[in-house]
């Protein structure tokens, strides 16, 4: 009688060939250096970032060419493409328009009419400049947004550049 499978070789060879485990630990080294690479990157960012959150840059109003609004006492001692208002604060809303005298349904001091009808005006107020001086001229304005029940988009402004 004979037996299936006694009559071929059973044996395994003693030595054998595993191509996965090559390839495993052949991409270690490139894995770590990689890693290694973004934590020195990282680590170093820290130390030495390219600039402070204080520098960053404000769209067509400079930090460095803001005059303090404090130094202003009248309407003719504006100056076209001057900003006035808080020198020492980044501000991260921006809006243009025409500034004209009285808030929205109560609320702001002032109103800036934008492009776009009474739906796209914001209501207005500042504790850094005087925004009476301003009435009447078109501006560019630097500002955070602040809650409201009465108007769309009412705005603290701390930066304000004449354009016209």
């Amino acid at each position: 009688m004979d037996i299936q499978n006694l009559s071929q070789n059973t044996q395994t060879p003693y030595f054998t060939s595993n191509t996965s485990q090559k390839n495993k630990n052949s991409k270690l080294p490139y894995i770590m250096i990689v890693v290694l690479a973004i934590g020195i990157g990282f680590g170093l960012s820290r130390l030495w970032p390219l600039s402070s959150p204080n520098e960053s840059l404000i769209s067509n109003i400079t930090q460095g060419n803001v005059t303090s609004a404090d130094d202003i006492k009248s309407a003719e001692e504006l100056v076209v493409g001057q900003s006035y208002g808080d020198t020492g604060k980044t501000f991260t809303d921006t809006a243009t328009g025409t500034l004209v005298k009285g808030g929205i349904n109560g609320e702001g001091t002032h109103t800036l009419q934008r492009e776009g009808g009474k739906t796209q005006y914001a209501a207005l107020t500042s504790s850094t400049a005087d925004l009476d001086l301003f009435v009447g001229k078109k501006v560019e304005i630097k500002g955070e947004t602040n809650a409201s029940t009465k108007a769309g988009w009412f705005l603290d402004v701390g930066i304000i550049k004449i354009l016209e």
